[in-house]
């Protein structure tokens, strides 16, 4: 080979490198794909392990065929009865909506909303509380998911609650009647705490918190440790309403805090629903405190239908998988398994719901 055709080579070869140094320089974050290189044992969990209560979801199923498939699909995962919540977001009569579930009566139950049509008038809560009573004898088994996430219930249908908080002296009646007709109230109270930390190079959830991102800017949009005050007044001054925080009340980033809420206030539960991300990043601290507050804890998904979604989060209940790579977790870092006792899992998954809603035990 002579001189020249040397020289080519190594022109070649010096070429590729700065093309992938290059590559590699302008890499960015949200095309960061990861596949794990480790060969580690992986557990497929395909059916969890008993009976399961989905104490969160929503109307996923959009005609009775939808609803046969997604039966379909609770049975060959395990999910024995589904809460489908904010039924009344859908635009039409509750009882209208109910009717596409109606096959399946004890595979489905459902929530409704506050409606703050007219909430400067002076009979709104006479109103608000004569609907709540009509949804209850619908067969209507709590009010959410309301949703705070710094403007007010923004969940409320068809007129939302903006600026309206949960401790608003006018929403303690009803708060009171939902404890009356044994009603939880199930809210969704801020984001993760990413989501309100700068969008800079040291905010561990960048890209989750950069497409989630909450504007504390706006006006009188409060931020989270105002959110979770409003939550916690509501709590001491409504002992008798039984709330579920769902999310892990967003707190997955302090656990110690969450336990004292927990520890202060008798009449709050949690739901894990749309939190794998959050709390399989710290299995051990995540484990140690639902093992502690197991009576308190329920199981919840929101997030669609599909087989494979549901086993996804079986596995980190279940199993010690370490270093989980996911597609679709938009937070880019690895999650591990929680390998719950089985006394433990069959309360998150069936007895503490079973007991709260008053549910013939499975």
């Amino acid at each position: 080979m002579n001189k020249t055709i040397w020289i080519f080579y190594l022109l070649i070869i010096v070429h590729q490198g700065v093309v992938r140094a290059q590559n590699v320089e302008n890499l960015l974050l949200k095309d960061y794909r990861p596949v794990s290189a480790f060969r580690i044992p992986q557990v497929e969990v395909k059916k969890a392990r008993c009976p399961v209560i989905d104490a969160h979801s929503h109307d996923y199923a959009k005609s009775k065929e939808e609803v046969d498939e997604w039966v379909n699909t609770m049975d060959s995962v395990g999910i024995a009865f589904t809460h489908i919540m904010s039924c009344n977001w859908i635009g039409e009569p509750i009882d209208v909506f109910m009717e596409r579930y109606r096959d399946y009566p004890d595979r489905f139950g459902f929530w409704c909303s506050f409606d703050y049509t007219g909430f400067d008038e002076p009979d709104w809560e006479k109103r608000a509380i004569a609907s709540l009573v009509h949804y209850h004898k619908l067969g209507v088994i709590g009010v959410g998911e309301m949703g705070d996430k710094g403007e007010g219930d923004l969940y409320g249908y068809p007129v939302e609650g903006r600026g309206i908080h949960i401790d608003h002296p006018r929403l303690k009646p009803l708060l009171e009647k939902c404890a009356s007709l044994g009603m939880p109230v199930n809210i969704h109270v801020g984001e993760p705490i990413w989501m309100y930390l700068p969008i800079d190079a040291n905010n561990d959830g960048l890209m989750n918190s950069a497409n989630w991102r909450i504007d504390t800017t706006k006006t009188n949009c409060l931020g989270y440790d105002g959110l979770m005050l409003h939550f916690e007044n509501a709590l001491k001054a409504n002992p008798k309403t039984t709330f579920i925080a769902c999310h892990y009340l967003n707190m997955n980033h302090d656990l110690p805090r969450l336990g004292r809420l927990l520890d202060q206030y008798p009449n709050l539960y949690l739901d894990i629903s749309a939190r794998v991300s959050e709390s399989a990043a710290t299995p051990r601290a995540t484990r140690e405190f639902i093992i502690r507050y197991a009576d308190r804890i329920l199981f919840g998904t929101d997030n669609g239908r599909r087989a494979q979604m549901y086993r996804s989060v079986f596995r980190i209940l279940e199993s010690n998988d370490e270093h989980i790579i996911t597609p679709g977790n938009s937070h880019y870092w690895p999650l591990s398994g929680f390998e719950l006792p089985d006394d433990v899992l069959k309360k998150i998954y069936r007895s503490n719901a079973e007991k709260l809603f008053k549910i013939k035990s499975l």
